[in-house]
């Protein structure tokens, strides 16, 4: 699709310059007056800040004991003082910042390496180096993105630095072509696509940040037109992944990695070709994409979670808003403003990337004059190139998880489901905690999130479910009528169990009336079945398990029902769930469990 529309175009390729019709640095008078006051003074708190370097023994840390926050934590904030420090200067264009920006320039250009020491390594899935090697430099994530930041800098205040010195900007130049530009033409790095191996998120988040780099940069023509087809290319393979109804199977939060990336890619792709690719905003897979966040999305800061997602997976914003503008949908515009007026941070002062901050800054006014009244539109859907199912009526969001065990960030969930009443979590899907060694390592389902026994899943035989392709749901059947909604399944395949034949599971949503979830399985297998909440749940009489006022579970054909404590010690899973979280046990009587909740 993309490599094709790449071929077409046979003009002189542009260089982008943003927010800028007049290929000048944009006009920043063009703001709110008091969002531009907020903006200085986001940037007054980093005055002082101290762009210190870190230690080798910091990068070490992973290898040797997993950890990868302290490094991270470091690194990240550096980027965000910069950003900040930036964008004041370009509105104040006063020169007060300019001292501690070109602190932070330097700082960052004389980091031994812009990859993340989770991320050193030259070929997929192979163990990182303990430290990196400055002579080789490896195109991950955060070094795609450190890059497009330092391209931007460059960009909007090379004129203000020059007066300075002109060796501040040589010295962004070298280090970009050095460590971006270079590595990118010359090497093949996984993400960049080849043949039928499986992409993900990083493909386009990669690609977006190298091409703000290259485009903003005075490249050779040829060194362009390298750059633009490689990239098309690699938009091709990030694609394939994605069936045509447009579901991301690495979740809501994701999306914001992998949908708004391949947005910010196209309109990339459109500044350096005079629209060339304008008519792709136009096709059913890409406006699927654009519409994910909608259909996954429970209650103001809710989405419905899988694999390596949190149940609130951050707000909707200007690129969300801005996506559905360039796809002709108002409903995903109207969502994205709702959500931005709810956002404590419209700032953005968490993001490393610069590009989002100056066009959220470029935007604000538009988000928040489009008209917001009417309802948004939220029908019932399935997802069938991932198997997510959702259904809603006035109280109750439901959604089953169906597919197989081989997502990108996967969880062996397949058959798991999850509930919300009145825009409350009642059945959860956990999430992941902080990204450690173990979490993309052969060691991965030893961390407790992802096994099966704590989603609202079945142990057989004290077996959890395994994870890989070949681990998944079979004859997957869904109905959508007026009066209810509802998946059948059969999750025996998703077992690593010889002998196990069926394990059927039928969920429905009795539209405002109750969820009925039916189980029934080869009778010769022993199961005890797990139920997930965040509010504490009680048992109550003949099997009924009251789940705070948000409602009950009636259980039936079970011997016994036990409640396990789960307290929340993880950082990233304090950030959704505050206080412990519930596992319910039940064991059947025989083999048959129904449950009916309301």
């Amino acid at each position: 699709m993309f490599i094709e529309k790449a071929k077409d175009f046979n003009s002189t390729l542009k260089n982008f310059f943003p927010f800028s019709p007049n290929a000048t640095v944009p006009d920043w008078s063009e703001l709110d007056s008091s969002y531009s006051h907020e903006l200085i003074r986001l940037g007054e708190k980093y005055m002082d800040y101290c762009f210190i370097a870190i230690p080798a023994t910091a990068f070490m840390d992973f290898t040797r004991t997993g950890n990868r926050t302290d490094y991270e934590d470091i690194y990240f904030a550096k980027r965000r003082a910069l950003n900040a420090l930036t964008i004041a200067e370009c509105i104040e264009n006063n020169g007060r910042f300019i001292d501690n920006i070109t602190n932070g320039i330097f700082s960052i250009c004389e980091e031994s390496a812009w990859q993340i020491p989770a991320h050193n390594s030259y070929i997929r899935d192979t163990p990182q180096l303990i430290l990196p090697d400055s002579t080789l430099p490896v195109l991950d994530l955060f070094a795609c993105e450190t890059g497009a930041m330092l391209a931007m800098i460059r960009y909007l205040i090379r004129d203000t630095l020059n007066k300075i010195s002109p060796i501040i900007v040589q010295r962004i130049e070298n280090e970009l072509n050095n460590r971006i530009i270079i590595p990118y033409i010359n090497c093949h790095f996984w993400w960049m696509g080849n043949g039928d191996e499986p992409m993900c998120n990083w493909t386009i988040w990669c690609t977006q940040n190298i091409l703000i780099t290259a485009f903003t940069l005075n490249l050779t023509d040829e060194f362009q037109k390298t750059i633009f087809l490689k990239a098309s290319t690699s938009v091709d393979y990030f694609l394939k992944e994605y069936g045509d109804d447009g579901c991301c199977d690495e979740g809501a939060g994701y999306y914001r990695h992998a949908g708004l990336c391949l947005f910010n890619t196209l309109e990339i792709l459109n500044a350096i070709t005079n629209n060339h690719f304008s008519s792709l905003y136009k096709n059913n897979k890409i406006k699927n994409i654009a519409s994910y966040i909608i259909n996954v999305h429970v209650h103001d800061k809710y989405y419905i979670n899988y694999a390596d997602c949190s149940p609130i997976a951050g707000r909707a914003g200007v690129r969300e808003f801005l996506f559905g503008k360039r796809t002709l949908n108002s409903d995903l515009m109207k969502f994205a403003a709702l959500d931005h007026q709810s956002d404590s941070d419209q700032l953005l002062s968490t993001e490393i990337n610069l590009f989002y901050r100056i066009q959220a800054a470029f935007t604000e006014k538009e988000i928040n004059n489009y008209d917001i009244s009417g309802t948004i539109s939220h029908d019932d859907i399935f997802y069938s190139s991932v198997g997510i199912f959702k259904a809603h009526d006035d109280t109750t969001c439901l959604a089953v998880k169906a597919g197989d065990n081989d997502d990108s960030h996967n969880h062996n969930d397949t058959g798991s489901f999850t509930i919300y009443k009145n825009g409350e979590p009642m059945f959860i899907d956990v999430g992941v905690e902080t990204y450690c060694k173990k979490t993309f390592s052969p060691q991965r389902y030893e961390i407790w999130t992802m096994q099966s026994t704590y989603h609202n899943l079945p142990d057989v035989d004290n077996m959890m479910q395994m994870n890989g392709p070949y681990f998944k749901a079979a004859d997957v059947f869904t109905c959508f009528e007026s009066e209810r909604s509802s998946i059948s399944m059969n999750i025996a395949p998703a077992y690593p169990l010889d002998s196990f034949n069926t394990y059927k599971r039928t969920v429905t949503l009795h539209k405002n009336k109750s969820v009925l979830i039916e189980d029934i399985w080869d009778s010769v297998h022993t199961v005890v079945s797990n139920l997930m909440t965040y509010t504490q749940p009680s048992i109550c009489s003949n099997n009924m398990i009251q789940i705070g006022t948000l409602g009950s579970a009636l259980i039936e054909g079970a011997s016994s029902i036990e409640i396990e404590e789960i307290p929340i010690t993880d950082k990233r899973l304090q950030g959704a769930w505050k206080h412990s979280i519930y596992r319910i046990r039940i064991t059947p009587s025989g083999n048959t469990l129904t449950i009916i909740m309301r």
